[in-house]
């Protein structure tokens, strides 16, 4: 599989792990009925306790992402709610990317252009002061 965890970022591992499936959901790279690998064996190839893999996947299965099945394994269930936000990110995203594209056009350099962004996230209503 394609997830990757960081003992050090501060974030318990199980939520990242939750939230890179939650991402692979939204980009399309995991689709409904997609299985995802075994609790134990997901364990080993990411090194951690089965019981933090077992905590992701109970969450998202509360969260209607996933379905458990006894003897089975868990499988993307994505729910209409989920596809819906799915293509909202999706949506957006591109629209982010095109975004991106015409302020290169215009000029701006990477560092000025997410120093924008940054700043509208965190609510800065001033003009962001490009050097």
């Amino acid at each position: 599989m394609f997830f990757k965890l960081k003992p050090s970022a501060g974030q318990p591992l199980y939520l990242q792990l939750m939230q890179q499936i939650q991402h692979a959901i939204e980009n399309g790279a995991l689709q409904d009925g997609d299985q995802l690998p075994g609790i134990r064996t997901l364990a080993e190839e990411l090194l951690v306790s089965p019981n933090t893999v077992a905590k992701a996947y109970s969450e998202l299965e509360h969260a209607g992402v996933l379905d458990l099945r006894h003897g089975s394994g868990a499988f993307i269930s994505v729910s209409r709610r989920a596809r819906l936000l799915a293509d909202r990110v999706r949506a957006a995203e591109m629209r982010v990317r095109n975004l991106i594209e015409e302020l290169r056009e215009a000029g701006l350099l990477d560092d000025e252009i997410r120093r924008l962004f940054e700043a509208r996230l965190a609510g800065q209503s001033e003009t962001v002061r490009i050097s």
